[in-house]
């Protein structure tokens, strides 16, 4: 008789670690089932020349003494092991636009985010005060982001509708500052007349309270909720790829893996995408309808990846990132050709413990479309399973890497000398490590002209299958971390959790 447990949990990014750390706490009997050999989704790191690199976790926001991921972090006794650094006060971000000079700073708290904005726009304050008002009010009207119980739809239906681009095109006609306002886009990938006001001011304000980098990486992230899990009786199964999930009698019996071992369960949650998900799942229940209006979901862009190693003690370590965009281009970086690529890009640093002084590496982040990486589809890569892409794979990423460095040197003189070696990532790596069909940054793109349409709901039709993760409600660690939350609350059917987390 094989086991069975209370909870399976399909996936290990952070949406299905919090589930599995918090329902473990609750007294469920867990099972987290990861097809790589790493958990954590885009928290995993990778390790060349010695020198760690993050996948996805490149800063944090929110996380200073009462705010919400300290919160969550605190309740779920890891806020204390995490080795953090806390970025720059005066400035985490900066913005740096094509053919201008200058670099325009984001600082930390909303009075000093202001003070370093009117140095460059003195004639902005009535502007700047109504953004960050505006950030501020859009941020209270989600209750659960605010580790705050009750609140009902009507709350956050009143600013779910507000484009981000119309917005602030309304409270200033400076070019200029407008650019500057959303110049660090990359977190959420910005399109005009699309993206909702909110997932910016989300976004934002996380960062605005305080912003943090992980030293030597954020994988330690999902190490110590792996402990946790498995310190509440929960199981953990790495290199497991489940393939499909069984209905029968209108539950979810069990899951198949690539093995054709059967994983039996009284609930289920699935971290995958939600695409990938509903094809995995063969019910009746589950109509053509929703299938087709998910799959019907636009996808934000992939990314374009290289990773430096600098040679020892040649590059100074700089605390803060930057955000690249060409002149003219903030509303529509997402689209590009040969010639124009790359509209944008980021740089950040990671923080080391080895050395405090001076960058082991730096990241560059730029956009791609997987238009471009589609040839070598057929091709599937990771490190339990290497598959060679071909040499025209390799030759196509090294013009990339080139031209991206190429201009990243213009702004970082250098850079080029510094580098001891560089490796490269595209839509593919995305796609083959995170589990998303098209190597999307960020999953599902939000609408704010429809905003119930990109809404998913943790719960399906079938009555123990639940959702969770990046495509619920937002995306990075803060947004997974939400949507975890708001997973287990519509499993248990109660929000005492959230009042848990908030006295923490």
């Amino acid at each position: 008789m094989a086991e069975e447990f209370d909870i399976v949990i399909i996936g290990s990014g952070m949406g299905g670690l919090v589930c599995a750390d918090v329902l473990g706490r609750e007294g469920y009997k867990v099972c987290v089932l990861e097809k790589n050999r790493q958990l954590g989704g885009s928290l995993q790191t990778y390790v060349r020349d010695k020198v760690i690199f993050d996948s996805g976790v490149h800063y944090l926001g929110g996380l200073s003494e009462g705010q919400n991921l300290y919160q969550v972090f605190k309740y779920l006794g890891i806020i204390d092991k995490l080795k953090l650094q806390k970025m720059d006060e005066d400035v985490f971000d900066k913005i740096l636009i094509e053919g201008d000079e200058k670099t325009y700073l984001f600082a930390q708290g909303y009075e000093n985010f202001i003070q370093h904005l009117l140095k460059d726009f003195p004639d902005e304050e009535k502007a700047l005060r109504l953004y960050c008002d505006k950030i501020k009010e859009v941020c209270s009207k989600f209750p659960l982001y605010n580790l705050r119980t009750g609140g009902n739809i009507d709350e956050k239906n009143a600013v779910l509708g507000i484009d981000t681009r119309t917005f602030i095109e309304s409270i200033t006609g400076n070019k200029k500052l407008q650019a500057v306002l959303v110049g660090n886009s990359m977190l959420y990938v910005l399109q005009s007349g699309k993206t909702p006001f909110y997932v910016h001011a989300m976004i934002l304000n996380s960062y605005i309270e305080s912003s943090w980098k992980c030293i030597d990486g954020g994988s330690d992230i999902g190490k110590f909720m792996a402990k946790n899990i498995r310190e509440h009786g929960g199981v953990i199964h790495r290199n497991t790829e489940v393939k499909r999930i069984v209905v029968e009698d209108g539950k979810v019996s069990y899951v198949e893996t690539a093995d054709g071992s059967k994983v039996h369960g009284k609930n289920f949650i699935s971290n995958m995408h939600p695409v990938r998900t509903l094809d995995m799942t063969e019910s009746n229940l589950i109509k053509q309808a929703y299938k087709h209006r998910v799959k019907s979901l636009e996808n934000s862009i992939g990314g374009f990846v290289v990773n430096i190693v600098f040679e020892k003690n040649t590059y100074p370590y700089i605390k803060n990132n930057f955000y690249y965009i060409k002149d003219g281009q903030e509303w529509n970086l997402t689209e590009y050709n040969d010639e124009t690529w790359p509209s944008c890009y980021a740089v950040f640093c990671s923080a080391s413990s080895k050395s405090p002084d001076y960058a082991e590496s730096m990241t560059l982040l730029a956009y791609m479309k997987f238009d471009e990486v589609k040839q070598w589809a057929g091709t599937f890569n990771t490190v339990s399973k290497e598959e060679d892409r071909g040499k025209d794979y390799e030759a196509f990423k090294k013009i990339k890497a080139e031209k991206l460095l190429s201009l990243v040197e213009e702004r970082f003189p250098g850079v080029r000398k510094a580098i001891k070696s560089y490796y490269t990532a595209t839509p593919l790596s995305y796609r083959d490590y995170i589990g998303n069909d098209d190597g999307s940054m960020y999953g599902i793109a939000k609408d704010y002209s429809n905003p119930l349409k990109t809404f998913i709901s943790p719960r399906t039709k079938i009555p123990n299958l639940y959702l969770t993760g990046q495509n619920l409600n937002l995306h990075g660690i803060l947004g997974a971390t939400m949507s975890g939350l708001v997973t287990s609350v519509a499993f248990l059917g109660s929000e005492d959790i959230i009042e848990k987390i908030r006295n923490a």
